[in-house]
């Protein structure tokens, strides 16, 4: 391509491409499911692929192929021990969203008026997502016999451990309560809405909590367009610089005064609601700093500040 001399049309040329590359991508990803999921979520983020790219991989975030209803109820009934219907007033059999691991649907409890969110793990998916992980691994322990400096075998296991937390939803109950709290004790307003757990009704493959009401943040600007908002006008900017500063308040308190933090923000992981509010969904991938990082971090930024003002 590099004869095109127009540098408008080898734009363009690049750009469908791209396309190509990334209708490719999602297909093969689409297919063989499991940890290629994963990997098209990783890729669908605007620092680490084309636009195109982004485009197409991200809706594999919340739109990923879902498990039938049938076998969504087997895993159901089996977690909670009681039928849909002893549990669920109403029960949405088309899911809100599916992605890697697991997909959501809209329901209410028997006796509450409230709608939640019933977070329901794919069967066999952990299964799954391990074999691709360790057939990684072997590719990795290949890889390395050649020239290859990087340690790769160390960071498929590393990758192992982490998407291994995603398959324990208590686990990811207990740290969407513990930032819940964090963020609401120590705000007047919390800068983030974040779902609130119904603990009793919580196992490892089932996870139920508050419905959160929102569009999904790449949305936005679809959205802004069907209610004739001009995206470059001064209600528009007023509303992403309120979505930019209520991110940036909750990840500044998670990470420098806490040190414990949701660690996957992908835009599947972010509604706006009314007033621009801001709601932080999936808390299966989190981090806990040590105290001498979390500190650390905190220092660096007191140095740059001061430095920039110098």
């Amino acid at each position: 391509m590099n004869f095109v001399k127009d540098v408008n049309k080898h734009e363009e040329m690049w750009e469908r491409q791209h396309e190509l590359a990334a209708h490719k991508v999602y297909s093969m990803c689409s297919d063989l499911g499991g940890f290629f999921l994963k990997i098209a979520q990783i890729l669908g983020k605007p620092d680490l692929a084309p636009a195109a790219w982004v485009r197409k991989l991200v809706t594999l975030c919340d739109q990923a192929p879902a498990t039938p209803f049938d076998a969504v109820r087997v895993v159901l009934e089996k977690e909670l021990g009681k039928s849909i219907e002893q549990v669920f007033e109403t029960f949405d059999e088309k899911p809100l969203g599916s992605a890697s691991i697991a997909q959501v649907h809209r329901a209410r409890v028997k006796g509450d008026k409230r709608d939640v969110v019933v977070k329901v793990q794919h069967p066999g998916v952990e299964k799954l997502m391990m074999v691709d992980i360790r057939n990684l691994q072997i590719f990795a322990l290949y890889m390395q016999k050649t020239d290859i400096k990087f340690d790769l075998f160390s960071m498929t296991k590393e990758i192992e451990k982490q998407i291994g937390y995603e398959f324990d939803f208590k686990r990811e109950a207990n740290a969407m309560e513990k930032i819940r709290r964090f963020l609401y004790d120590n705000n007047r307003k919390s800068p983030v809405l974040v779902p609130r757990v119904f603990p009793n009704l919580v196992t490892r493959k089932v996870l139920v909590m508050e419905f959160m009401n929102g569009i999904p943040i790449l949305s936005l600007g679809d959205e802004m367009a069907k209610r004739g908002i001009n995206p470059h006008g001064k209600m528009a900017e007023a509303a992403k610089f309120n979505i930019l500063h209520s991110l940036s308040q909750a990840y500044g308190q998670m990470i420098l005064k806490s040190g414990f933090f949701h660690a996957d923000p992908h835009p599947g992981n972010i509604l706006i609601g009314k007033g621009s509010e801001v709601a932080l969904l999936d808390y299966g991938q989190v981090k806990e700093l040590p105290d001498h990082l979390r500190l650390g971090y905190a220092n660096l930024g007191t140095w740059y500040s001061y430095s920039s003002q110098v």
